[in-house]
């Protein structure tokens, strides 16, 4: 199934997400202001029992009558905003990690359909940050416009239209002062959204070399490098700090003018206003204080707003940032209405087939090539003469520029890539594997085995004799990438795996050598049971474990020169026959080589 297109633009994407919970975002929102009704709401209050009392003039003992209204009002205040608060809680707790799940799936499902070439230019490190940043970014944004922007906003319009009952003049100071706040928060936003977006970058690039190295560990330690992984760290983290520094310094001057904008607007400004009021007897003791508590609530929610609005625009600055990866389109694609491929005897056709990497001159021009089903066809050349090429190409790692590849008559890029790749199994020079246990990486094969399948299988590859030594046999973890395995034993994991998957094509990359001769002939046995009755591509630099195949292919430069056996080759004395005689223990030497971009 086709992961569905993602909107590219930010907007447009955030949206996406949003629309599916918008019931409780409401009511989220709606319960949120009841931070607004606090700070604008109590000081009504506070002045109508100021003034309660101040006007009171008949024995105490009776006062409750006059004091009951403000009181009950208080009461209530305090009960309805604490009810509010806590459905703001229990909303939260609900929706924010259903949401921050959807984005980050949605982003992983579609970064997982790049092609093999996108992989190979990105770093692993750098794309995992991105689908973190993304939805921990869209939740702090949308908890800034909910639980402050917006409250503030209404607490604004709320002060005003209740200061404009004792003078309209009072509410005149606050909005002058609103839109100077505001005014001064965009003019200087700018220049922290930039210097934000700027440090985002810089960081995601040190974040990617700081995995780049760790995944890399064991070549640190075997070139003793330490000390020059240090310094060439340092390089990326200069210009992070740096950076980091130059965004905050961005911040503090917008403290400065905020603060000077709060001193003369809502410090000076207000209360100097207020206080000639009450000095010419327009204002009684409770708007005093009304209008002194609404002036420094509303200075401090517009404070901690302003504050914040740098941070917005940082966030903002973050989702652009990781939003690239959905805005790189998919290289390889299926097309509308892909069908499964079905494989019933394995034939592969080349038709006049035509590839190139990007810029360079072609691979392979106009090559026809048939092989047939259940065929064992050996690939040979040197280093750069096409051979992992052929085989990508057949995976489908990337897209001809001509002609067509068949499978049992169906054109491989009018198929689904998963079921193509359902079809083949492929068992690589150096495999890797998932940082999770022995059992899991080999049932990884064919996800549905019971384990006594995969232990059948492990035994026909050789592995279930070292596996059993292990501290937790089949529940030992492999490591990341299977660094707790040796280069022999993550081999015959792989081919464990393959025998387990038991696909109708086979793809053989140089998958014994990184094992001793001993090993190798044991799990020769597991290698001539899977590909038994199925067609099978064996790229080998031995061309002594080529010999049974029933046919070779000898590559150069992109061109097949040769094709037949082994005896058949040797004794028309061409290039394999050069290639044999130029082995040196066994290998050919890769004395030639035409560079194959990204292989």
């Amino acid at each position: 199934m086709n992961t569905p297109s993602l909107p590219k633009t930010l907007f447009a994407f955030i949206w996406h997400f949003l629309k599916k919970f918008w019931v409780p975002l409401f009511f989220l929102q709606l319960f949120s202001f009841a931070w607004s009704l606090d700070h604008t709401l109590w000081p009504y209050v506070i002045m109508t029992l100021i003034d309660t009392i101040t006007n009171f003039t008949g024995d105490k003992a009776h006062a409750w009558h006059a004091l009951s209204l403000p009181i009950i009002m208080g009461i209530s205040l305090w009960v309805t905003i604490e009810i509010c608060f806590r459905f703001v809680g229990f909303l939260t707790i609900s929706l924010f990690p259903k949401l921050e799940a959807d984005i980050r799936l949605s982003m992983f499902k579609y970064v997982l359909k790049h092609s093999y070439e996108y992989f190979s230019n990105h770093m692993a490190g750098s794309i995992a940050n991105k689908i973190s940043d993304m939805p921990q970014a869209i939740t702090r944004i949308l908890q800034l416009l909910i639980f402050l922007f917006f409250p503030v906003a209404l607490a604004v319009i709320i002060s005003t239209a209740m200061l404009a009952q004792i003078n309209p003049l009072f509410s005149l100071i606050l909005i002058t002062w609103v839109a100077i706040h505001l005014a001064i928060c965009l003019i200087f936003s700018k220049q922290c959204d930039d210097n934000s977006n700027i440090h985002g970058e810089s960081k995601s690039k040190l974040t990617g070399k700081i995995v780049d190295c760790l995944t890399n560990s064991i070549n640190v330690r075997l070139f003793a490098r330490n000390r020059f992984e240090q310094q060439y760290l340092s390089i990326f983290q200069d210009d992070e700090r740096n950076k980091h520094r130059l965004s905050l310094w961005s911040i503090e001057k917008l403290k400065i003018a905020l603060g000077i904008a709060v001193f003369l607007g809502a410090g000076l400004a207000m209360n100097g206003f207020m206080l000639y009021s009450w000095q010419q007897g327009h204002l009684t003791a409770g708007e005093v204080v009304f209008i002194f508590n609404t002036s420094w609530n509303i200075t401090m929610m517009a404070w901690l707003a302003g504050l914040e609005i740098p941070n917005f625009f940082r966030e903002i600055g973050i989702c652009r940032q990781a939003l690239t990866i959905i805005q790189d389109f998919h290289d390889i694609s299926d097309i509308p209405h892909a069908k499964p491929l079905k494989v019933s005897v394995g034939e592969i056709i080349f038709d006049d087939v035509t590839f190139r990497y990007r810029k360079q001159h072609n691979l392979f021009k106009e090559k026809t090539i048939k092989i047939e089903a259940g065929q064992k066809v050996g690939l040979v050349g040197f280093s750069g003469s096409g051979k992992s090429s052929f085989v990508h190409l057949i995976l489908r790692y990337y897209d001809v520029q001509g002609g067509a590849i068949y499978i049992d008559g169906q054109n491989i890029s009018g198929v689904t890539q998963d079921s193509l790749r359902e079809q083949i199994s492929m068992i690589p020079q150096d495999p890797t594997l998932f940082h999770r246990s022995i059992m899991e990486n080999i049932r990884y094969g064919r996800l549905n085995a019971t384990d006594e399948e995969v232990i059948e299988a492990s035994k026909k590859a050789h592995c279930h004799e070292f596996i059993m030594k292990m501290p937790e046999k089949y529940h030992s973890p492999a490591g990341e990438r299977g660094i707790k395995l040796s280069g022999g034993q993550k081999q015959r994991i792989a081919i464990a795996r393959a025998i387990l998957k038991n696909a109708p094509i086979i793809i053989l990359d140089e998958a014994t050598s990184a094992l001793d001769s001993v090993t190798e002939k044991e799990i020769q046995e597991g290698l001539d049971y899977i590909i038994k009755g199925h067609t099978t591509l064996v790229i080998a630099h031995r061309l002594s474990t080529l010999s049974h195949m029933d046919r070779i292919l000898v590559f150069k430069e992109g061109k097949i020169i040769e094709d037949g056996s082994h005896g058949e080759l040797l004794h028309a004395e061409g290039h394999y026959a050069r290639l044999w005689d130029m082995q040196a223990g066994g290998f050919i030497l890769d004395d030639e080589s035409d560079d194959e971009a990204g292989i």
